[in-house]
């Protein structure tokens, strides 16, 4: 504990790791040796059969330097012992029964709160998912994805940036210098459905039937090996950095991509035989939320072509910062649990694009009503609001965004969220975004004073 404690505290915080300025600090061989004597970054690319690069990032370099400082004066014993642990802990999962409620005492009920282990078909796919993801995407994409759920995401992707647009085109707050590189960004985005279009090749891996430990070693030297492979290639566009089978969706900003992996184009975020407003609440609100990313805190320092680079003029900047505390505020408020608030600046990037992905579904929804392909004006009436089974489809689609998400929590795992999750919790983003959009208000008759109500100073608009 006093060993890894040491070097926490020469880490860099959660929120301070959000700045991709901290995560990159390029030096050559040589400075990053005068950063770590006594240890040879140029034999330490030899030993993984990887040419020294010209220049590589070395972040933070405060942790480098106290690393060396810790090889000076750590005893030899205890770094024996450290590594040990560290090779052990990560093993413990994959060896004999022992071992693995060991590890499950610490990671999951201690820290996490969970009672009882999975089911063991569970936990094994678990890790099959991590060691062979794409092969196993490629069988889920075979029997869960039929390519006309594709052709409906991109009806939806392209209605969410049409709407993204006439936001951006119609921000009071911005510069026309601004809104024109904004705009270009918006330009290269691009969209990933479903699935890799090349699958990875999985040939040279070799899996036994008789040794689980050996298959998850060989499969992670096997994933090591064929990453360090890539030092110095060519970027691949057609890559992907989740599996098709992940209940999840990012976005790259050194590509400006969005991703959205087959599985969590299921219900209740997408299901191609319900009506627009439970699609738009649910996977059009992911989208809007993975587009916003490109606009955030952090994506926002990136250019249209990926590159760390400002774009904006400094007058903006301060007002898009401006607004961006307002939200931090808001959600610093927020308290799941007795005593334990929502991190508003650690979350704050998620908040962004939770509060302009919904709002962008929101107009993207009235769009798809229209049934044209006209660019939607926010600020105009919204055309008709058809009832479904006695609710207005406005109503369905806030329900349906409430909807995605729903989690259970135990304290434990609640009290991990709000400490390290750059996420608000999942109760809080229910609420938190539709609390300041009007549209809302508008759709549940709400009054002035409701508590998911807010006016004036109080109410973030931001994109």
């Amino acid at each position: 504990l006093e060993f890894e404690t040491r070097l926490a505290s020469a880490s860099l915080d959660r929120v301070a790791l959000r700045d991709p300025v901290s995560r990159y600090n390029p030096v050559t061989v040589a400075a990053a040796n005068a950063i770590t004597p006594g240890f040879d970054w140029t034999a330490f690319f030899i030993a993984l059969d990887v040419e020294p690069p010209a220049y590589f990032s070395l972040a933070p370099p405060t942790y480098f330097a106290e690393f060396a400082a810790m090889l000076q004066d750590v005893a030899l014993e205890h770094w024996k012992t450290w590594l040990a642990f560290k090779t052990l802990d990560t093993a413990a999962p994959h060896l004999a029964p022992a071992f693995e409620q060991q590890s499950f005492l610490f990671h999951r009920q201690t820290l996490a709160g969970q009672q009882q282990p999975q089911a063991r078909w569970k936990r094994q796919l678990g890790t099959l998912n991590g060691s062979l993801g794409e092969a196993l995407g490629q069988l889920y994409v075979e029997a869960a994805f039929p390519p006309e759920a594709r052709a409906e995401m991109t009806v939806l992707v392209d209605n969410l940036r049409l709407a993204l647009r006439a936001r951006l085109e119609n921000l009071s707050w911005m510069s026309e210098s601004t809104r024109t590189q904004a705009l270009q960004k918006w330009s290269t985005f691009t969209a990933k459905i479903g699935h890799p279009d090349t699958w990875r090749d999985w040939g040279g891996l070799q899996i036994v039937r008789d040794n689980h430990f050996a298959n998850v070693a060989a499969a992670a030297a096997y994933n090591t090996r064929y990453q360090l492979d890539r030092i110095g290639q060519p970027v691949d566009p057609g890559e992907w950095s989740m599996w098709p089978q992940t209940v999840n969706a990012y976005y790259r900003a050194t590509a400006n991509e969005i991703v959205f992996p087959a599985a969590i184009l299921q219900p209740p975020f997408f299901d191609p035989t319900a009506d627009d407003a439970l699609n738009y609440g649910g996977i059009g609100a992911v989208i809007g939320h993975e587009m916003l990313h490109g606009y955030d805190d952090q994506g926002s320092k990136f250019d249209a072509n990926g590159n760390l680079q400002n774009w904006w003029t400094r007058a903006d900047r301060a007002g898009f910062e401006a607004r961006a505390a307002g939200l931090v505020a808001q959600f610093d408020r927020y308290q799941p649990l007795p005593g334990r608030f929502v991190n508003g600046r650690l979350s704050l990037g998620e908040n962004i694009a939770d509060l302009g992905g919904l709002t962008v579904a929101f107009d993207a929804l009235q769009l798809a009503q229209t049934r044209d392909q006209a660019r939607p004006d926010p600020q105009q009436q919204h055309i008709g609001d058809p009832m479904i089974d006695g609710l207005s489809q406005s109503r369905r689609f806030f329900i349906n965004w409430a909807t995605i998400w729903r989690t259970a929590y135990t304290d434990e795992q609640l009290a991990l969220q709000l400490r390290v999750g750059p996420h608000a919790p999942g109760m809080i983003r229910a609420m938190a975004a539709p609390a300041n959009m009007r549209a809302f208000a508008e759709a549940f008759d709400c009054r002035p004073d409701d508590p998911m109500v807010r006016q004036g100073a109080d109410r973030v608009v931001i994109w």
